[in-house]
């Protein structure tokens, strides 16, 4: 590949990154990233017996990819702590659109 080639490489992949965080910056506030149409209907998923006792089943929910929303599977978790309580992970909606609250240990 010559100079020329390598530059325009460079200066292509620059404008794709520059579009991606200008993008996500105006999708959000703060630490937050907001999309203008709600998440679908959560899947109803069957979980069977957890693989060791103790484990929580930590439900599926949908994540935004940029472009739509795709359905992230639940699955068995370990505790980190003796008596933790999963919070599942939603999303809300206010003024500026939806956004995701992540799932936490409590």
């Amino acid at each position: 590949m010559t100079l020329q080639g390598t530059i325009r490489q460079m200066v292509r992949a620059a404008l794709v990154s520059g579009f991606m965080v200008a993008s996500v910056a105006c999708a959000s506030a703060g630490p937050r990233v907001y999309v203008r149409v709600g998440p679908p209907r959560a899947v109803v998923e069957v979980h069977r017996v957890p693989p060791h006792p103790g484990y929580v089943w930590v439900g599926g929910y949908h994540r935004w990819d940029g472009r739509a929303y795709v359905w992230v599977p639940g699955s068995w978790i370990a505790p980190p702590r003796p008596r933790a309580v999963w919070v599942t992970g939603h999303w809300a909606h206010d003024r500026h659109g939806y956004y995701f609250v992540e799932g936490h240990w409590r």
